[in-house]
């Protein structure tokens, strides 16, 4: 799975330690992605790519995150107000991590494995069928 994503609001700034502690996503190894290509062409298995480009929205934020009025926004009655965020819907930087905890309670609800050393990789076997669920942040 593909997630690209580069949209952020003009004027969010937030900083490490004061308003979030983490950031992170798993990051695929570029070997791994080369060893999973090399044995499903080995395999004859079918590949299918997914990007997904209106994934952050849909990620959870743990943390309290308030940000300015977005532009066409404000409001004349009470210009001081700012809002809290609830999803990373405005990409602050928090967004990878919080789409990577939805996406991977998501698959592990639907009986996936996930990788024992690569956190990117989730597996799904029935009968003789394996599914490959890769997740890569692509930036």
């Amino acid at each position: 799975m593909v997630v690209r994503n580069k949209a952020r609001l003009p004027g969010v700034s937030s900083k490490e330690g004061i308003d979030y502690e983490e950031t992170f996503a798993p990051v695929a190894r570029l070997e791994a992605i080369r060893i999973l290509l090399a044995f499903a062409a080995s395999k004859g298995f079918k590949l299918q790519q997914m990007d997904v480009k209106s994934a952050f929205p849909n990620g959870f934020i743990e943390e309290e995150v308030y940000m300015r009025q977005p532009p066409g926004f404000e409001s004349a009655r009470f210009p001081d107000r700012v809002y809290k965020l609830r999803k990373a819907l405005y990409g602050p930087k928090q967004a990878p991590r919080a789409w990577y905890a939805r996406l991977k309670s998501f698959l592990l609800k639907s009986r996936f494995v996930m990788g024992s050393v690569d956190k990117t990789l989730f597996l799904l076997s029935r009968g003789g069928d394996t599914t490959i669920v890769r997740y890569m942040l692509m930036t």
